[in-house]
């Protein structure tokens, strides 16, 4: 079947039907590729946001575990405070 003189537009037709279906190709791959990006970006935040939590429950113990520390020190100085204060009554009365 000849089309005569419309064969030249058809080939050229044909040929820009081709050029849209790649570039149609090339924009899926290319939204693909960045609602990869966008899902991996999220993510990563899904991952800093409990990163930050912990940090800061650790930041918090940490907190609680300083002041146990500096309570304990205390205790203790009145404890070595007190032992010292009765062996020297000790030795004291010793020496009597």
């Amino acid at each position: 079947m000849a089309l005569g003189p419309f064969e030249p537009s058809l080939k050229r037709m044909r040929a820009a039907v081709d050029l849209l279906e790649a570039a149609v190709e090339r924009r899926v791959r290319r939204d693909a590729k960045r609602g990869d990006s966008d899902e991996e970006m999220a993510l990563m935040q899904d991952d800093r946001d409990q990163l930050a939590v912990e940090l800061d429950s650790a930041l918090s113990r940490n907190r609680a575990l300083e002041a146990a520390n500096s309570e304990a020190g205390k205790t203790l100085a009145h404890a070595t405070a007190a032992l010292e204060a009765v062996i020297e009554r000790i030795l004291a009365a010793d020496g009597d």
